[in-house]
């Protein structure tokens, strides 16, 4: 006994009514009792067509040789070249070529201009602030944006003119954004500044702002501890120079009312250099 589609029971009594009543049903399909992956039959065709494909496919030219790329220098292997190139350089114009020609500052993917240093060498006053700003990288020069004007009107204010004095950045690239460089770009440029200074020889070394300060000195104080006194920098052929760490021009755009120590500042130095400072 079985049950229709409408409910009532139908008495099928061989199996020719059966089939018939299946086919009625729309059961008009075998199927057996396990489950038939019908998709299985269709992939050996599939591999042998992928097959057949790389064999028709034409012969592939001849294997690209890869770029050969050196592999990056450890910090200790960048430092001394740094360290041999600037020692190598005997005069400023050496020293620019060799500073120019070095590849292990970041900066130099970015910035536009390298920035060596501007003024009389002659002077015996050197300035030497961190990094060259925006107006800077664009010009070329060091201090010639707000700063720098700022700059020539303290220089002005003791009667000495932007040619009286040396100017230049421990680094000649200018930081993305004018941000404060890190202490591996600082101590990537480093030896340049050092010898930079080795060669101009000033009477008088002016660090401009904290990064300048410290690294030259190599002291952990900061500006507003260090400025308004003097130091002794010593070049690494052992000699030594009278420095007076003053406040970046930058910085006092920023805070007008420091213009006040600045001032002491300045006038310290003009003693100096008519050897009359204590």
């Amino acid at each position: 006994m079985t049950r229709d589609g409408s409910g009532t029971t139908a008495d099928h009594g061989d199996g020719e009514a059966l089939l018939a009543w299946y086919i009625d049903a729309g059961a008009d399909e075998a199927v057996s009792e396990e489950p038939v992956d019908r998709f299985a039959a269709a992939r050996p065709a599939a591999r042998r067509n992928i097959r057949d494909a790389v064999r028709t496919a034409p012969a592939p030219g001849p294997a690209m040789t890869p770029r050969t790329r050196a592999l990056p220098q450890s910090h200790e292997q960048t430092f001394d070249n740094a360290r041999q190139l600037a020692a190598g350089a005997t005069t400023l114009d050496e020293l620019r070529a060799a500073f120019e020609s070095f590849e292990g500052c970041a900066l130099k993917a970015t910035a536009q201009n390298f920035v060596f240093a501007d003024g009389n060498p002659e002077a015996g006053l050197m300035f030497i602030g961190e990094a060259p700003g925006a107006d800077e990288d664009r010009q070329g020069l060091p201090f010639v944006g707000a700063a720098g004007k700022l700059l020539n009107r303290m220089l002005r204010a003791i009667d000495i003119d932007r040619e009286q004095a040396y100017i230049t950045n421990i680094i000649p690239w200018r930081p993305p954004g004018n941000r404060t460089p890190t202490d591996a770009e600082v101590a990537m440029c480093l030896p340049f500044a050092r010898r930079h200074i080795e060669l101009v020889a000033p009477r008088i070394l002016v660090p401009l702002g904290a990064v300048a300060a410290k690294s030259l000195l190599g002291t952990t104080e900061g500006i507003m501890r260090l400025r308004g006194r003097r130091k002794i920098y010593r070049t690494d052929d052992d000699r030594e120079i009278s420095a007076r760490p003053m406040l970046h021009p930058a910085y006092l755009l920023r805070r007008p009312a420091a213009k006040r120590e600045t001032w002491r500042d300045l006038r310290e130095i003009r003693r100096d250099l008519a050897g009359t400072g204590s």
